[in-house]
């Protein structure tokens, strides 16, 4: 996967990817937006859930019981395949390389965090360009709201949980603070969104939330 920069976003292109941050509320979210996910969605999902240093692999466990897409702990040179989902583990950051496959690092913690939203925001938008989907889900601080303006200013598409809608408003509100979003929805409706944009990229008005950059 070579890496691919705004200037090549011309709405012909395919999406490559998704890149999830989520903190606060995040089981539950996960669980119902991934649960609507069909076994037959084509894209890699990368998830950075903000959780305790010393978790186990309880969370991947749970998700991969409840929905039909694979869902993993991410691994250090794990290849991105179509239809997998990746979480970062426990106090690893988790990056994409520009080979297609993630790396994990124990820099210092971003935006108060370890994993960092923007940290896999960042690493991804850089890979992917225009070809990535940056979510933004509920969250009771400010990380990803940086990487999600990165996303955008390298011709991806940004879409942020309806802050009303989310069970900590924060981390949505930042982020649409901090870049103009594409989608802000409810998160009932964010499956039936992604498969729409996978299906027909380029063809779904863009909502006029948030701000310019």
């Amino acid at each position: 996967m070579d890496s691919v920069d705004s200037a090549s976003a011309a709405g012909a292109h395919a999406f490559r990817a998704v890149a999830i941050g989520v903190s606060t509320g995040g089981v539950h979210a996960l669980q119902k937006l991934l649960g609507e996910l069909p076994a037959t969605f084509p894209l890699p999902i990368l998830i950075v859930q903000h959780i305790s240093a010393d978790a186990d692999s309880g969370l991947a466990k749970l998700l991969n019981d409840r929905c039909a897409l694979r869902v993993k702990e991410a691994d250090e040179q794990d290849e991105i395949l179509p239809g997998t989902v990746y979480l970062a583990p426990p106090n690893y950051h988790l990056l994409v390389e520009c080979d297609g496959f993630l790396a994990l690092s124990a820099d210092p913690y971003v935006s108060f965090a370890r994993p960092s939203v923007d940290v896999l925001f960042e690493s991804a938008a850089a890979v992917f360009g225009p070809g990535l989907i940056g979510i933004v889900l509920t969250g009771a601080n400010f990380d990803g709201s940086r990487g999600l303006k990165t996303i955008k200013q390298r011709g991806g598409v940004a879409i942020v949980q309806d802050p009303a809608d989310a069970e900590a408003r924060q981390m949505p509100q930042a982020a649409m603070a901090a870049t103009r979003v594409d989608y802000v929805v409810a998160l009932a409706g964010m499956a039936a969104l992604l498969q729409q944009l996978v299906a027909r990229p380029g063809t779904i008005p863009r909502d006029k939330n948030g701000r310019d950059d």
